[in-house]
């Protein structure tokens, strides 16, 4: 089994009524009424332009496919109606991450990166996107690392990294669909390699021009972080950081990686350390967005703690280097952070409720019931809700009622509900 830091484990697979605080239902009641009145064309219609450019086989849908990961497989849903689309039969521990080309996946198991297609496929006209939708699958296609980790998306790249070993494969995206490749013969999209001095747990980024951001260190400890040109020379490096871990892209491309003593703000060339005001202040979880320069993070003071359930998330202006917190009067965990359409910063409580926070002013400005009160697992690896945000939805997982839920931001209302077959635990969309 690969433990790479905060993720899934052994889960049972059962099946349970879908218990909903009354509210909520009938929020879910009145909101799914609305949907039914929409003027929509049917599955399998295609209109317009859209229709000429879609693949003969592909069904329209009305959003982008999400995908969960379960102790034995992965389910690819509708992303409106929650319908399973597939179930992916596929063994050991699975982490699940976007490829950056709004239809793939790469699924982290024990030794490769493997890589589903979903199925969709985008057309877009001017301001409007039309969705088709075909059989989703696990492709052939898989990159073999010891001890797969994080993936990241940026700069039209993605980039794979393996723990075990600190190799880093960068790629585009773009060339996981077999039609972009150069020829028939041409059987795997191209890949770059940069090799890390030593193992550790760390994390590349790709930058404008063919530089990387990339993590060093070693087993014991990876303590920093180091940006590289397109050559592959070193061009500023800061050993602020230590315990590295996580990253996310805010407003003009600024890149925060999370450190046991604050983060890292890599900024017109630079590297900015934030400090905790806590001599240990580990942020290792980021949610940046493009539309602010504030970085949510979660924050944990207690280095001995076996589980720390922390009731304040970090704000990381990347304008000014500064670090303010938010008391949510709630715990949460490594899954709950996401970031809204406008850039609103999300954060799915132990209360069951989505808090959604001004990253401006770091105010609470609303507070969304979801699931029922829940309480996080001592294993990291054990299932607990998940929220992912795709547009204007807000995917969150019930791990306890085997179930799954779409909320709209903009109205706060529950739009569709689901019971699934299996317990999800990791969760994961496709799609702009």
């Amino acid at each position: 089994m690969v433990i790479i830091n905060d993720s899934v484990a052994a889960m049972t697979t059962h099946s349970k009524p879908l218990p909903l605080r009354s509210a909520v239902i009938g929020a879910s009641v009145l909101a799914l009424a609305a949907l039914a009145g929409c003027s929509a064309p049917a599955a399998g219609a295609q209109t317009g332009a859209a229709a000429s450019d879609a693949p003969s086989t592909a069904r329209e849908v009305r959003a982008p496919r999400v995908v969960v990961s379960y102790d034995g497989g992965l389910l690819v849903l509708e992303g409106d109606s929650l319908e399973v689309a597939a179930d992916v039969p596929l063994d050991g521990f699975l982490r699940l991450n976007p490829a950056g080309d709004e239809r793939h996946v790469m699924v982290s198991t024990d030794d490769a990166f493997r890589v589903l297609d979903t199925g969709v496929e985008i057309d877009r006209h001017g301001d409007h996107a039309h969705y088709y939708a075909e059989e989703p699958e696990l492709t052939e296609l898989s990159f073999a690392a010891e001890h797969p980790g994080h993936v990241t998306t940026h700069a039209g790249i993605t980039a794979l990294f393996a723990d075990g070993t600190g190799r880093v494969e960068l790629l585009d995206p773009a060339a996981l669909d077999p039609d972009a490749r150069d020829g028939d013969d041409v059987d795997e999209p191209e890949v770059t390699v940069y090799e890390s001095a030593e193992a550790h747990h760390g994390v590349a980024v790709a930058l404008e021009g063919g530089g990387l951001l990339t993590t060093f260190g070693d087993s014991e400890a990876h303590t920093g972080a180091v940006v590289l040109d397109a050559a592959r020379t070193e061009v500023v490096r800061s050993e602020q950081c230590p315990g590295v871990h996580g990253e996310t892209v805010a407003a003009d491309g600024v890149i925060v990686i999370g450190c046991e003593n604050g983060a890292l703000v890599y900024r017109d060339g630079i590297f900015t350390k934030v400090a905790a005001p806590d001599a240990y202040g580990r942020i290792g979880n980021q949610a940046g967005s493009p539309e602010s320069p504030v970085v949510l993070g979660d924050y944990k003071v207690d280095a001995a703690a076996e589980l720390e359930r922390p009731q304040r998330v970090s704000l990381i202006d990347t304008a000014t280097a500064t670090l303010r917190f938010v008391d949510l009067g709630t715990s949460y965990t490594f899954r709950s952070l996401a970031r809204g359409p406008h850039g609103e910063a999300l954060v799915l409580g132990t209360d069951g409720a989505i808090h959604v926070i001004d990253p401006d002013t770091g105010e609470v400005a609303q507070r969304i019931a979801v699931v029922d009160a829940w309480t996080e697992p001592t294993d990291w690896q054990e299932p607990r809700p998940a929220l992912e945000v795709r547009g204007h939805r807000a995917y969150v997982t019930d791990p306890a009622a085997d179930a799954i839920h779409v909320v709209d931001l903009e109205s706060g209302e529950i739009t569709a509900s689901a019971s699934l077959p299996q317990t999800p635990n990791e969760l994961t969309t496709v799609g702009e």
